[in-house]
């Protein structure tokens, strides 16, 4: 990471571009909205996770578990 007289520049999560980490970027620290939605989708498509033990199934005497 690099920083210049605007602010730190980081790298883009999706296609590695540069880009300056600023509160005026409504996208960091992605480059694009395109690059925003390419990780979203990769999340909704559970392609992304985050590590740990899976959650326990709800008890079946409980209404709201469905």
């Amino acid at each position: 990471m690099s920083e210049n007289e605007s602010g730190p520049t980081v790298p883009c999560p999706t296609c590695r571009k540069p880009v300056v980490y600023r509160t005026d970027n409504p996208w960091r620290p992605f480059c694009s909205e395109r690059c925003r939605l390419v990780d979203l989708g990769a999340w909704a498509d559970e392609e992304h996770r985050i590590a740990g033990d899976p959650a326990p199934p709800p008890p079946e005497d409980d209404p709201e578990a469905y």
